[in-house]
């Protein structure tokens, strides 16, 4: 590098609120300057470190997880100015994995016990948990900045020196900042004078909190979003500056033209930081197992019982999955996993909490009905297992479970109890500005009334994954508008830089996270200052990452609506229900199902599926599982297709008689994700697992692998003498509905 220099001071968009900088276009930039390292510290939290960490390693750069923390001179659990102390800053880096598990413990101790407007560590915690840190003194709000500029110089040696003692001579630094600013240009002398006097390397940053240079109005905006204020407001919180920006290096240099050094040795520290993160490892809890029991024996013992139950005599066709599931189960080191669901699930049905027949790929797995997670019998209706566990995709198994909405806190706490306080929350989520909501936040902050900005809003399409560029695309009149009109121009373009940054954090609907100790020893804890609730800090995705067992606790007012009805009936009657024993073959109801009358059905409530169910007139549990896959957005252009197939209408081909067996169900039409699978083993001579990896890469339209796996099921399809020709087509048809296909364990646990 002509001009060494890394940005170790940089503010994502999990800076809530004031970061309007996201995680992926920040590295990419950083990778784009040549720079080999990147850091990132948000305002006193990791709400963004993993996906930092990974993002950063993509792009071949090493990262350097970081903080910029809140820090108090007082005591952090004072919850008064006079003794408590305004927060202060300090920029902590993990210099190794032992500085990262302390910058866990610090940000969760910030929120936990040092929460004052901000979550908050004072020097008795950052004290103890100092080690693996290399520190920088912060910013303009930093400890020793903060001293110099209420005219305190000789407090603020003593702080810099106190500082230099906590983390030792080779770790703080005197961090030096110029962004134009009146308050920087007072400290910076003093800054340099206390570095040489105390013998305290200079190192240079930047206060990054935006990608370009024309991005600081979009942040000021975001400012007021979360302040509550307008741009003309002149008693606003604001940056006096356009300098927050991440430069580059040559930027750098000619700002700080008499500190090559400072500059220089950021790499030094960059070099210096080594963390490496383990995405192999599973963090499962111990099961408590009967004595004489390992966990394969006990879900062996457990899923043959259960398999008694079931089906009364163990044929041969059950026998064979039962054993191949358990054996990947065994292989994959999973089984503490299967008791943990098992459990969780059968003490709710004894404590009388109604439990869904279940959701998700996980009612493909027989071992999954055997234990009763789930009520669904996958050999019934033809689900596959690999679906859910692919032995040739080894990862963490998801099982979402429905409860009774009314009783899910009592199945948290049951958690609880079972495996510690400490070792279970809740899982946390990050609210965006999605295109109809930033036009709205924007245009409040330029001064527009509700209804200026509303009438902007409503001109975006109600779609999916919609956004403002789609939008103005799909909309020539919202474009032309922007063209000529100069205040809607402005908030086009503002709320573009904003859209999809984080808005707020609140607390997943279902994700509770269990670890085999103390949460804070494998990841941050975050609680919610408006609803006092416990939560992580990484969300769902990358708690599983990280290898912690998350499961989807979902309350679902449906169950609760059944079984108030299932009550009555039993008071009026004194008739006792049974859910699982119904045949599910009830003429008068798939009448009520035909006449379109399922307001208040789940899933089958809306207009456009009433609407269809009218013209399809099911008859059977598969049309009703059929429509719940199709009626969503890319299946729906086949519904027609489907109903007049049904119908007799368009007479039902195959292109082979191997297809016959598999799309019989769906009058030849490729509906389920299952049925792309099977065709891939049944024709091409894929193994299921393989055939699910085909099906995921035809999903997401990978060209390079579908055409080398194109070559490869031609050739296990000439193995079955199926001609080139139908071998071609049948490969082209599962390429395009694989796309579409919806899993159909899933659709069916919603149509039971």
């Amino acid at each position: 590098m002509d001009k060494p220099f890394v940005h170790l001071h940089n503010h994502s968009d999990y800076s809530l609120l004031d970061g309007a900088a996201k995680i992926r276009p920040l590295v990419a930039r950083a990778a784009k300057f040549g720079m080999p390292a990147i850091a990132l510290t948000d305002h006193g939290n990791l709400f963004g470190a993993v996906e930092f960490y990974t993002s950063a390693q993509n792009a071949g750069l090493k990262p350097i997880i970081g903080m910029e923390a809140y820090i108090t001179t007082g005591d952090r659990k004072d919850r008064t100015a006079k003794k408590g102390g305004v927060a202060n800053h300090i920029t902590l880096l993990a210099e190794n994995e032992k500085g990262y598990r302390n910058l866990v413990k610090l940000s969760s101790i910030g929120y936990l016990e040092g929460f004052y407007y901000k979550p908050r560590i004072d020097l008795e915690v950052l004290a103890k948990h100092r080690k693996g840190l290399i520190a920088l003194s912060g910013c303009a709000k930093g400890l020793v900045a903060d001293l110099i500029y209420r005219d305190k110089p000789d407090q603020a040696r003593e702080m810099a020196s106190r500082l230099h003692d906590l983390f030792g001579k080779e770790n703080f630094y005197i961090e030096i900042m110029d962004h134009g600013l009146e308050i920087e240009r007072k400290q910076m002398p003093e800054l340099v004078k206390i570095s040489k006097e105390l013998e305290i390397p200079l190192v240079v940053t930047n206060d990054t909190h935006y990608l370009d240079r024309e991005h600081h109005e979009a942040q000021d905006a975001l400012v007021c979003i979360q302040t509550g204020k307008t741009l003309d407001d002149p008693n606003r919180l604001k940056f006096n500056t356009q300098e927050l920006y991440l430069k580059s290096p040559e930027e750098m240099y000619a700002a700080f033209e008499d500190f090559e050094d400072a500059l220089a040795r950021t790499v030094e520290i960059a070099e210096r930081c080594s963390l490496k993160i383990d995405f192999g490892q599973n963090y499962l809890p111990a099961f408590p197992l009967p004595e004489g029991y390992s966990e394969n024996e006990l879900l062996e013992k457990l899923t043959r019982e259960g398999a008694r139950q079931r089906y009364g005599e163990i044929d041969q066709a059950i026998e064979k999955q039962l054993s191949y599931e358990l054996d990947i189960i065994r292989r994959t080191g999973y089984p503490g996993y299967f008791l943990i669901v098992s459990d969780l699930v059968n003490q709710s049905r004894k404590m009388g909490i109604p439990v869904g027949p279940g959701r998700g790929s996980a009612a493909g797995s027989l071992v999954s009905y055997c234990l009763g997670i789930t009520n669904i019998d996958p050999l019934k209706y033809n689900l596959l297992f690999e679906r859910f566990l692919n032995p040739e995709r080894i990862s963490m198994p998801d099982i979402d479970i429905d409860f009774a909405d009314r009783h899910r806190d009592k199945i948290i706490q049951y958690v609880k109890e079972k495996y510690g306080e400490d070792s279970v929350t809740q899982i946390i989520t990050f609210g965006t500005l999605g295109a109809h909501a930033v036009v709205r936040d924007v245009g409040r902050v330029l001064g527009m009334t509700y209804d200026e900005a509303d009438q902007i809003a409503k001109m975006i399409p109600e779609e999916l994954r919609m956004t403002l560029d789609k939008a103005l695309r799909m909309r020539p009149e919202l474009a032309e508008l922007a063209e000529k009109d100069q205040k809607i121009r402005k908030l086009i373009d503002v709320s573009k830089v904003l859209e999809g940054v984080n808005r707020h954090a609140s607390t997943h609907a279902a994700g509770v996270v269990i670890a085999p100790g103390k949460l804070t020893d494998y990841l941050p804890l975050f609680r919610s200052p408006r609803r006092d609730e416990i939560t992580t800090q990484f969300d769902m995705s990358w708690v599983a990452k990280i290898g912690l067992l998350k499961i989807d606790i979902l309350g679902l007012r449906t169950l609760t609506v059944i079984q108030d009805t299932l009550n009555m009936i039993e008071e009026q009657t004194g008739e006792k229900i049974d859910l699982d024993s119904l045949e599910l073959k009830d003429p008068a109801t798939f009448e009520v199902f035909a006449n379109g009358e399922t307001v208040g059905i789940f899933q089958f409530e809306s207009p456009g599926m009433r609407e269809y169910l009218r013209k399809l007139k099911p008859e059977v549990i598969g049309d009703i599982i059929a429509m719940n896959a199709l009626y969503r957005p890319g299946p729906m252009e086949m519904i027609d297709d489907f109903i007049n197939r049904k119908q007799g209408k368009v007479k039902v081909e195959y292109l082979h008689g191997i297809l016959e067996p598999i799309l019989k169900e769906t009058y030849g039409v490729m509906v389920y994700q299952e049925q792309v699978i099977q065709i891939a083993s049944e024709m091409g001579g894929f193994t299921r697992g393989a055939a699910d990896e085909l099906r995921r890469a035809m999903g997401k339209k990978k060209k390079e692998v579908m055409e080398q796996q194109k070559e490869k099921f031609i050739a296990g399809a000439a193995e079955r003498e199926v001609p080139l020709s139908v071998a071609g087509q049948v490969y082209d048809l599962m390429a395009r509905f694989a796309g579409y296909g919806f899993n159909k364990s899933h659709a069916a646990g919603y149509a039971i």
